[in-house]
């Protein structure tokens, strides 16, 4: 094990920023109470009122929907952008917390309770320390993250009109990884995404008569593997495109042959190229299986919900990963970019400026074995590791909360200090 952790950056505990408790018990009351995208109407009111108690902030709710946008105005100099997102998942939680979900079928399972919680307690030691305010911060707590829109609505709702157009982003986002070690690396860190929504049309009947209808069951389910070809293909290349079959929806009894089937796929592609073949041979492969069982329809392939790729600005990385490092964090610079996708990055592309995002733990150092650290040192999530996402997703607030705040205390502070 310790030649394994020899490969890996952990940081120093004893250096991280004290978490007062109240920000605990916050973090606490989100979890207990989550919004799904597009309804996180009590969070923002709770993100407006603690900036506002906090005190130094100019604070504008209803941003892009349910966003709230804080500015911290100190003397002259560059504007910093904090972003942390607010939506829950649909997902019935199943960690067994004493602060677990009380909406049914809603969760925090991707851990943006940890975000906007570290972003408040940021907010509160960066307007403790107005000499150290060489410039402007603004601190956007955004809605809708899970469905790819919620930037963009902020966005085309004027936020750099509105408010100081920022010279650099900083996001960051808790992963089931070990605390103190955070992750990330330039240029390409994230995938983009699109979620691919295809309906087989059939010709149903009684399902003791399968001669005299046309299953598009079948066609899903064959559909379903084919298209795993299309992945096995790529899969040598070190960004080869990731597509999962998430849902198959057809029927409604055991003795009906339904008239659809409806499938949703989830897509993640590295480049612009890679994203286009596979969307077009998702479409050519969904329209031979209709062909294949003579239905009369022809399939509906649509794409939607798209995530742009998250890049990182290599320079602005390189620096932002050392301010981390002096801050006692253990910065680890990824091999290859990760699978999962963020809307992060529309505002850098929409602000026309530098942008940087990382990961950062939030288990226990000591529920890793040997395996599970073999895993990340290849960049990979551990077998076995409840990850973002599952109903069993639970990040250890002690770990994940000093860690955050130190992390994004210190990108900010280290941006400002560069310019003073």
């Amino acid at each position: 094990m310790n030649q394994l952790l020899s490969n890996l950056e952990f940081g120093d505990p004893s250096r991280l920023r004290t978490v007062e408790p109240h920000w605990f018990d916050l973090y606490q009351d989100l979890h207990a109470h989550p919004e799904l995208s597009g309804d996180e109407t009590r969070t923002a009111a709770i993100v407006a009122e603690e900036l506002r108690r906090i005190g130094g902030w100019d604070v504008t709710v209803g941003v892009g929907g349910t966003g709230v946008v804080g500015v911290l105005t100190g003397s002259s100099g560059p504007v910093i952008l904090l972003r942390a997102d607010m939506d829950a998942l649909p997902v019935a939680e199943d960690t067994g917390l004493s602060y677990a979900s009380k909406t049914d079928g809603v969760m925090h399972a991707c851990g943006h309770d940890v975000h906007v919680t570290a972003l408040l307690a940021t907010c509160a030691a960066l307007s403790a320390d107005p000499a150290a305010i060489t410039g402007t911060i603004v601190a956007v707590f955004q809605p809708a993250e899970e469905t790819g829109s919620g930037a963009r609505a902020m966005v085309d709702d004027g936020i750099f009109d509105r408010f100081p157009r920022p010279d650099l982003c900083l996001g960051q986002h808790v992963g089931p990884t070990p605390a103190g070690m955070l992750v990330s690396k330039p240029d390409i860190l994230m995938a983009a995404s699109d979620t691919i929504r295809v309906v087989f049309h059939g010709r149903g009947g009684h399902a003791s008569s399968p001669y005299a209808c046309i299953d598009p069951l079948l066609m899903a389910a064959s559909f379903a593997l084919r298209i795993q070809g299309l992945v096995a293909h790529e899969a040598a290349t070190p960004t080869a495109p990731v597509l999962t079959v998430g849902a198959l929806h057809a029927g409604t009894a055991a003795n009906i042959i339904a008239d659809d089937a409806e499938l949703l796929l989830s897509l993640r592609t590295f480049n612009a190229s890679s994203r286009e073949h596979m969307l077009e041979s998702v479409g050519r492969i969904a329209r031979a299986e209709a062909d294949g069982a003579g239905a009369v329809e022809q399939p509906d392939v649509h794409a939607y919900n798209g995530f742009p790729a998250t890049v990182n600005t290599p320079d602005a990385t390189s620096t932002v990963m050392s301010d981390l490092r002096r801050a006692g964090l253990g910065m680890y610079t990824l091999p290859q970019p990760l699978s999962g996708s963020e809307d992060f990055g529309v505002f850098g592309t929409a602000a026309q400026c530098p942008s940087v995002f990382w990961h950062f733990g939030g288990t226990a150092l000591q529920s890793f074995d040997e395996t599970a650290l073999a895993a990340l040192a290849e960049g990979r999530i551990p077998p076995g590791t409840p990850s973002n996402h599952s109903p069993r997703f639970a990040p250890d607030p002690s770990a994940a909360l000093p860690e955050g705040v130190t992390a994004m205390t210190a990108a900010a502070l280290g941006a400002l200090a560069r310019s003073a």
